[in-house]
């Protein structure tokens, strides 16, 4: 008899154990380590409530904001459990987070902190868990996410800045939400490999800069949604110096901005993903490789559709590229080759650009700083528009021929520095029979496409900055020409063919002094 109630006492205390709440729980890993919580901006939710147990859930304290919670020795642990984090007011500027000293690992389930329970897989408030461990620099190990339906912002920058995280916890939701992961991982420079990302079903933002500055990160995670959306993937692996190869991108329908800044400052990416789609669409690919200095080879591009700023700043300062993909699109849109291989400073060879039809500054900034450059592309088009070639070879140093300028009609902008400071170029010919009216700015700044960087919500470069791209900004000036500085600094002797209708007028805004005038 006794042995039966043995045996029965033993089954339910193993029920029990089994059934015991999976609890946030914190550990210390050396002596006299400590964890609070803090607000932002003096911010306080009556309605949220925090505790934690120092022996073992038999006894629960309300856990006061910006007090240290002391876990003497080594091993000593702390539960915690919460309520109405859900409903909270959370927002960018009024959030709770936790603060540490020493060395803690955090284990159990972080779902504990919503409804004093692990039993619950859905975050249904907005903001959840934003920036809960932001900088904990003495955080070793991350809790278990559980969570399967996911809310907007929910992880949103929970752990960036955990200097010494070296693993992810794994993360099963297959349906996002918008912001759900941005900035997740952000400057956690221990963390070495990515958790799995099976979610098919993206959203806004779902990724933006998810791992951007983990600067120990040496392979990237595989992504298996096949229809992106706007900005899914933008800056998700900015700054990874250490990253070596791309993930697959096999998604043939794209979304604006996905793919935006992706991989900007990867330093050791040595090979880039293929890109399957063909038709494009606003700022899909801008500044996507920027700065990827190991890049020896660019993908093919084999896009028949192009969409506003696609391949903005695409290659920007990508010095060890030695040769651009074709790009054989008849018509162009606004700014989609915008500072495509801008400080590309190894590229010797231009693609052909036989596209007839323009866009308003479709070519600017293309080939500015391409100091191996020796030859240019033909440029057939005969209608420009604004701003069309502005800055699109300036700096190029090793340049000594300018291409053939057919266009007999000159717009605004249209040649604005163009070929400024090719110190080797010794001979243009032109099509056009006046030099054009002066134009006049609109509004101060219209015109000055290599002004500040342009940060978004992504807060990644994803324009041009003078002082990293090495390369002037545009005149400011109350009046300009469209041919405002385009021959300045050019070698100092050279030939200038052009119409006989074309007055012989010289300056840095006309015809270089020193140089022959040739009448066709």
């Amino acid at each position: 008899m006794l042995k039966k109630h043995l045996t029965l006492l033993l089954f339910l205390c193993a029920a029990s154990a089994l059934h015991a709440t999976n609890y946030l729980t914190f550990t210390a890993e050396e002596d006299d380590s400590k964890f609070g919580i803090k607000t932002a901006s003096n911010w306080f939710d009556p309605d949220i409530e925090i505790q934690y147990s120092l022996d073992e859930g038999k006894t629960w304290s309300v856990l006061p904001t910006n007090t240290l919670i002391p876990l003497s020795r080594k091993g000593d642990k702390a539960l915690l459990k919460g309520k109405k984090i859900q409903t909270s007011t959370q927002d960018k500027n009024n959030y709770m987070y936790f603060f540490m000293t020493g060395s803690i690992a955090a284990s159990g389930s972080v779902m504990s902190l919503i409804d004093g329970n692990d039993k619950n897989l859905t975050i249904k408030g907005e903001k959840c868990f934003y920036r809960l461990f932001i900088d904990c620099t003495s955080l070793t190990q991350a809790p278990e996410l559980p969570a399967t339906q996911l809310n907007n912002s929910c992880y949103e920058e929970m752990f960036r800045g955990c200097s010494r995280l070296k693993q992810a916890p794994k993360l099963p939701a297959k349906t996002l939400a918008k912001n759900c992961y941005k900035g997740m991982f952000g400057r956690c420079t221990s963390l070495t490999q990515a958790p799995e990302l099976p979610a098919t079903q993206l959203a806004y933002n779902c990724y933006v800069e998810m791992f951007s500055e983990c600067t120990s990160l040496t392979q990237a995670p595989q992504l298996p949604a096949q229809t992106l959306t706007d900005r899914c993937y933008a800056g998700m692996f900015w700054g990874c110096t250490s990253l070596t190869k791309a993930p697959e991108l096999s998604a043939k329908t794209l979304a604006d901005g996905c793919y935006q800044s992706m991989f900007g400052g990867c330093t050791s990416l040595t090979k880039a993903p293929e890109l399957p789609a063909t038709t494009l669409t606003d700022k899909c690919y801008e500044g996507m490789f920027f700065e990827c200095t190991s890049l020896t080879q660019a993908p093919e591009l084999t896009a028949t559709r192009l969409a506003s700023s696609c391949y903005g700043v695409m290659f920007m300062e990508c010095t060890n590229l030695t040769k651009a993909p074709e790009l054989p699109v008849q018509t162009l849109t606004d700014k989609c080759y915008m500072g495509m291989f801008l400080g590309c400073t190894s590229l010797k060879q231009a693609p052909e650009l036989p596209a007839k039809t323009l866009a308003d500054e479709c070519y600017g900034l293309m080939f500015a700083g391409c100091s191996s450059l020796t030859k240019a592309p033909q440029l057939p088009a005969t209608q420009l528009t604004k701003d069309c070639y502005k800055m699109m070879f300036k700096e190029c140093t090793s340049l000594t021929e300018a291409p053939e300028l057919p266009a007999q009609t000159l717009t605004n902008g249209c040649y604005e520095e163009m070929f400024s400071g090719c110190s080797k170029l010794a001979e243009i010919k032109v099509g056009f029979k006046d030099w054009g009216e002066i134009f006049r700015f609109e509004e101060e700044g219209e015109n000055n496409m290599a002004a500040a960087i342009v940060e978004d919500e992504a807060d990644v470069p994803v324009a041009i900055e003078e002082n990293e791209a090495d390369v002037p900004v545009a005149v400011e000036e109350d009046e300009h020409w469209s041919t405002s500085n385009w021959l300045e600094n050019v070698a100092p002797k050279g030939k200038f063919i052009c119409p006989k209708k074309l007055t012989k007028e010289f300056g840095e805004n006309r015809i270089p002094e020193g140089w022959k005038i040739i009448k066709n």
